[in-house]
């Protein structure tokens, strides 16, 4: 049977890629060695698959009609869109996807009660071009995405991302043959794109956030993990953390819900704080 070796939690700002010449020089260090120092860890595990929890950024959505979730079923990815190419500074890619599987989610998801809708084309912003980049440098997995409404209300609680990410682990844990999978969850941490506090780290939000990861107790999750709450982290994008959620979710099915804090960097300049955690249940 398949086996979920880890999940994650990491930011995919995209000053890390578009213009991180213009922090200061130990903020480039830093942010750069932490993810290489997740990307070692990645590479350890030896991956054959990774599911992607992501916020959509209304690139293939309209505000008015958002799923909560939609999972990705094509056979192959592309990236990043071309409005994002120059800006984001990553080079045109692709990676294969993973149909049998990304079907699976939908269909055993439904099964659960849980229902997701699911697509064969989706453009990709700096969600995945991001992560992908740092910690997929070759692209030599599969790739499931799943995007998710982290931005306008209604969005999924606390508890519903706790949920979903349980039925990852129940889902792939029942899946055909040996697959080493893993679940990455990117965005955040405290940023407002645009709005008022675009030139603000929420410096005390993030580190609550990390410590409510390491803690592992997922009632404080659902009791504290409010929209409201990743409000004051940013209007406009704190709330992407959500996607931390699913995965901490899942690493909670397997018994192992606290993250271990690989690393954290509060940057101005990129407009985000930028960190990443890992649930290693291998």
């Amino acid at each position: 049977m398949a086996r979920l070796i880890a999940t994650l939690g990491i930011a995919h700002a995209p000053g890390v890629t578009g213009w991180i010449d213009k922090c200061p020089q130990h903020e480039q260090d830093a942010v750069l060695a932490g993810y290489e120092d997740m990307r070692r860890r990645v590479a350890a595990l030896k991956p054959d698959v990774v599911i992607g929890v992501a916020n959509d950024h209304l690139l293939n959505f309209p505000m008015e009609s958002i799923p909560d979730f939609c999972v990705g079923i094509g056979d192959q990815w592309s990236g990043p869109a071309p409005w994002f190419s120059n800006w984001l500074n990553v080079p045109d890619y692709t990676i294969r996807g993973d149909r049998e599987i990304g079907r699976t989610l939908v269909r055993e998801s439904a099964r659960a009660g849980i229902n997701h809708a699911f697509a064969e084309r989706l453009l990709f912003d700096d969600n995945w071009s991001v992560p992908l980049k740092f910690l997929f440098p070759d692209y030599a997995v599969r790739f499931v995405p799943i995007h998710m409404n982290p931005i306008v209300p209604p969005v999924p609680s606390a508890e519903q991302c706790l949920k979903v990410g349980r039925e990852i682990a129940r889902i792939v844990s029942a899946l055909p043959g040996d697959d080493r999978v893993l679940l990455m969850g990117t965005g955040g941490l405290s940023h407002d794109p645009g709005g008022l506090d675009y030139f603000t780290v929420h410096e005390d939000f993030d580190r609550w956030f990390m410590e409510l990861m390491v803690s592992g107790d997922v009632d404080r999750v659902q009791r504290e993990a409010t929209f409201e709450k990743f409000l004051s982290g940013g209007d406009g994008g704190a709330a992407e953390l959500l996607a931390w959620i699913v995965a901490m979710g899942a690493a909670a099915e397997l018994g192992r819900p606290g993250a271990e804090d690989v690393f954290y960097v509060p940057s101005i300049p990129m407009r985000c704080g930028m960190g990443g955690a890992i649930w290693d249940l291998s």
